[in-house]
């Protein structure tokens, strides 16, 4: 029988696609969702399918920046044939996104046994998403908002790159918040920030998936509900990203930030008072 039946997956399916790349933690919102439908947080068939369904949201960025991504990937596949094409941005920028998932891949694998287990608790996801608050709130304040996609280099991908590992240790700090952060620090405008962060995400959300399929599917969760999840996720992000690109471009984080804030509290409050598990 599976641990999370089909109802459950398609609540989850949404709760994912509203949250992936939103700078609220997806990751922290599953958790908080999975603990009150009674889901054990920990178990390894639960870690295994809300890596899977990531999946699906991955696939809505790849079907909303289609163009984008043909035009970087030919770009890459020109620059490989011809040295001259080499110096084009868009050949060096898909170096820069397989260079820039390295460290979060390393320190996935590494760090898998304390991810899955002590990492988990809801505990670390109601501080991280507090911090993380914190962190969202003095980048947009720091940030200069004056480069574009266009000005992005090497050095802003590394560490833009690198700062996903803080989301992938600390559960509700959150990869796009992480991301985002970074790049403000580094003067990205908002859309820039939010478009890169897009980008990095696509192999390393696609790659946790592909590796978490066979546990989710070995320890528990049934074909039924992976499919559910995974194509609610899908539709759900879909709308999700272009209502984000639209935002960003005239608005600041702060909504974000308090909207952190309350639920990271609200949280702490729901373990304190013994409502829900850690």
């Amino acid at each position: 029988m599976s641990v999370i039946n089909v109802g459950q997956a398609a609540v989850l399916g949404v709760v994912e696609g509203l949250t992936e790349f939103l700078p609220v933690s997806s990751t922290g919102h599953l958790k908080i969702t999975e603990g009150l439908m009674n889901i054990p947080v920990d178990d390894d068939a639960v870690v295994g399918f809300s890596a899977v369904i990531q999946v699906g949201a991955i696939a809505a960025v790849l079907l909303y920046f289609f163009k984008d991504i043909v035009r970087i990937v030919s770009a890459w596949g020109r620059g490989l044939a011809n040295k001259e094409e080499r110096y084009h941005h868009d050949y060096k920028f898909a170096w820069w996104v397989i260079y820039a998932t390295i460290p979060i891949v390393v320190v996935g694998l590494a760090a898998k046994p304390l991810i899955e287990g002590p990492l988990a608790s809801l505990w670390v996801v109601a501080g991280s998403l507090i911090v993380g608050s914190g962190v969202m709130w003095a980048a947009d304040q720091m940030g200069r908002h004056k480069r574009g996609e266009d000005d992005t280099t090497f050095k802003d991908a590394m560490l833009v790159g690198g700062s996903q590992i803080l989301a992938l240790l600390f559960p509700g700090f959150s990869r796009s918040g992480a991301t985002m952060s970074t790049a403000l620090i580094l003067d990205l405008d908002r859309v820039a920030a939010t478009r890169l962060s897009f980008f990095l995400g696509i192999p390393a959300l696609t790659g946790a998936g592909l590796y978490e399929l066979k546990d989710a599917l070995g320890a528990g969760v049934g074909l039924a509900p992976l499919a559910v999840g995974t194509a609610t996720s899908f539709v759900v992000a879909y709308a999700s990203i272009a209502w984000l690109l639209k935002y960003v471009a005239k608005h600041s984080f702060n909504a974000f930030v308090i909207y952190r804030i309350i639920v990271g509290v609200l949280l702490l409050c729901l373990l304190g008072g013994g409502v829900i598990n850690s």
